[in-house]
């Protein structure tokens, strides 16, 4: 099945009792037994196991091309159980650009654990391979980046790694599964925070760890119940929801990052479009090797530094300010100040001028209009 009937089908059989198209919110603590130890279809208590969050980890699984998937309660919470498969210490290659809290995770609760992490662009081959004579565990990957929209080579990288004898991950949130598929490509495990795209509508968080590694899946299920941090049945529900028209959202909100990075880049106040579907961006051919298009993330600097920004942020229109990405509304945020704060003091700090669009899915005259209203304002003294 190709991947908008598996989006809708995939984990997802009519229940059985009322024939229901939908999966149920099967909003229950524990379950009847016949007799002692005897469950039905293994169901003996939600934590570790609910039928809707089943469903979703099946659907996941398959739009990854995966045989496993494993839910969590956000995305964070996948990849600490992600690294809780990493005997400690491990050392890890991680992108030189990465969300604010997984550096967070990574700097202030894993190293302390005795984890150790080297962070380099693995965009540059020549140094992921003198990073890899260092003997990681773990390449840690993130494509596109967030804020900074860099692209990893994840089937050059995954070759090298694994001639070392490590692991590969990646984080696809910024691509989802419509636009890019890691394990085809390599990867041992592919993370996404499925509040963003996959859900869609801003309404649900939640976390995604896909591999075909049975072991390490086994792992995982064991640390998701251990552990606790599961979604509950109605994000489930909600996310499952999403997945079933990601297809169509997704080739909608490409559809209008190009609009909008059209606009930034005519704009006299914009000093740099960082957007791999531009043919001048540096890993432009990677983009369009590795990717079905190129996502509805832009980012972009100003003229002016922090004050030219802080000015077009005061003139948003139906752009919202806020953190988040990935629904089908448009948010606008400096990450800087807020979704990557965490870096402060670190040397990744993201430059003050940065700001960073989720693409929605509305009318894209309307998106360009408010844009247009924001990069005017940058301009004013």
């Amino acid at each position: 099945m190709r991947f908008e009937t598996r989006a809708i089908h995939a984990g997802q059989e009519p229940e059985a009792v009322t024939g229901s198209v939908n999966v149920p919110i099967f909003q229950t603590s524990t379950y009847v037994q016949d007799g002692v130890g005897a469950m039905r279809g293994g169901h003996d208590y939600a934590r570790t196991i609910n039928p809707t969050r089943t469903a979703l980890q099946e659907c996941l699984a398959s739009l990854e091309g995966g045989a496993h998937g494993v839910a969590f309660s956000s995305g964070m919470a996948a990849i600490s159980a992600i690294l809780g498969t990493f005997r400690t210490p491990t050392r890890t290659l991680a992108m030189n650009d990465v969300y604010g809290g997984t550096y967070r995770l990574f700097a202030k609760v894993l190293e302390p654990q005795g984890h150790t992490f080297e962070y380099a662009d693995l965009g540059d081959l020549e140094a992921v391979e003198n990073a890899l004579t260092r003997g990681p565990g773990l390449v840690w990957i993130e494509t596109p980046t967030n804020p900074l929209l860099k692209i990893v080579d994840i089937a050059a990288i995954a070759e090298r790694a694994h001639s070392v004898g490590a692991q590969v991950v990646v984080d696809n949130t910024f691509a989802s599964p419509y636009l890019q598929q890691p394990l085809e490509l390599g990867a041992d495990i592919v993370v996404h925070s499925t509040t963003k795209y996959i859900g869609g509508h801003s309404d649900a968080v939640g976390g995604i760890a896909v591999t075909n590694d049975d072991a390490r899946a086994e792992q995982l299920v064991f640390l998701q119940n251990a552990i606790g941090s599961v979604p509950g049945p109605l994000d489930c529900f909600l996310t499952l929801r999403g997945a079933k028209t990601l297809a169509v959202r997704m080739r909608e909100h490409c559809a209008n990052a190009r609009r909008i990075a059209d606009a930034l880049i005519a704009s006299p106040a914009v000093s740099h479009v960082l957007y791999p579907g531009l043919p001048d961006h540096p890993n432009h051919a990677v983009a369009a090797r590795q990717m079905r298009d190129f996502g509805g993330m832009i980012s972009f600097r100003l003229h002016g530094g922090r004050a030219a920004a802080d000015r077009a942020l005061a003139a948003t229109g139906i752009w919202s300010l806020g953190e988040s990405l990935g629904g089908v509304e448009s948010l606008v945020e400096h990450p800087g100040a807020m979704t990557h704060a965490s870096l402060d003091g670190s040397g990744f700090e993201v430059p003050d001028d940065l700001i960073r669009l989720s693409v929605g899915i509305e009318h894209a005259d309307d998106l360009v209009a408010d844009v247009e209203v924001m990069l005017a304002n940058a301009l004013r003294r």
